[in-house]
């Protein structure tokens, strides 16, 4: 076993991407693109700071809550969350995110690559207000390359299969991982208890 260093030892493993593989990629949102991003209630966001760690987040709402401006510009709000402000302190240093676009039931998932910035104007916060809550910010996207991907992966892992659900009983709640990772050894807040407190708070 060897570790791989160069990207001529990776293609010599893998060859070259060719065919659809490549044509399919865009500079722009075409019409399949804009209807996915209409269905997708979640959007996994990349990130990267100028000299921390990568960061991953999801961000989720009703299907279409990110907007499509024009076919090079998406726009999503940013809703409440725990004020790390991981994300957007990394775009602040380094503007450059993958978006990865999933739609309940359907197994390929859009890819969108560009940049962002942070916004806080009022007229695009405007179209995001929800129980009369606008959120903080908005991050408006400018579309390098976007492409649908492939169903293998969300096929191999039956994603949408019911019967494949995981009973959440099964796994800790996140008041019980939260005491043994923190050492506060107060009372573990229930599932039904994180639930009820975060409605009040989704936006």
């Amino acid at each position: 076993m060897a570790r791989i260093t160069e990207v001529e030892a990776l293609r010599q493993i893998y060859g070259h991407a060719k065919g659809r593989a490549v044509s399919k990629q865009m500079d722009r949102l075409d019409p399949h693109c804009r209807a996915f991003i209409a269905l997708s209630p979640l959007v996994m966001l990349g990130s990267q700071g100028r000299d921390g760690p990568a960061d991953v987040t999801p961000r989720g709402d009703g299907p279409g809550f990110v907007h499509v401006l024009d076919d090079r510009t998406l726009a999503l709000p940013d809703r409440p969350g725990n004020n790390r402000l991981d994300t957007l302190v990394n775009i602040l240093e380094n503007p450059r995110v993958g978006l990865l676009f999933l739609v309940p039931g359907i197994d390929e998932v859009l890819r969108v690559n560009g940049s962002a910035e942070i916004r806080d104007d009022d007229d695009l916060r405007a179209p995001f207000e929800v129980r009369g809550r606008l959120p903080a910010t908005v991050l408006v996207v400018s579309v390098g390359e976007v492409y649908f991907h492939c169903a293998k992966a969300l096929m191999r892992a039956d994603m949408w299969n019911p019967a494949r659900h995981v009973v959440r009983t099964v796994f800790p709640t996140i008041g019980e991982i939260l005491r043994d990772q923190t050492g506060d050894g107060g009372g573990a807040e229930s599932q039904a208890e994180m639930v009820a407190r975060y409605r009040d708070l989704l936006y």
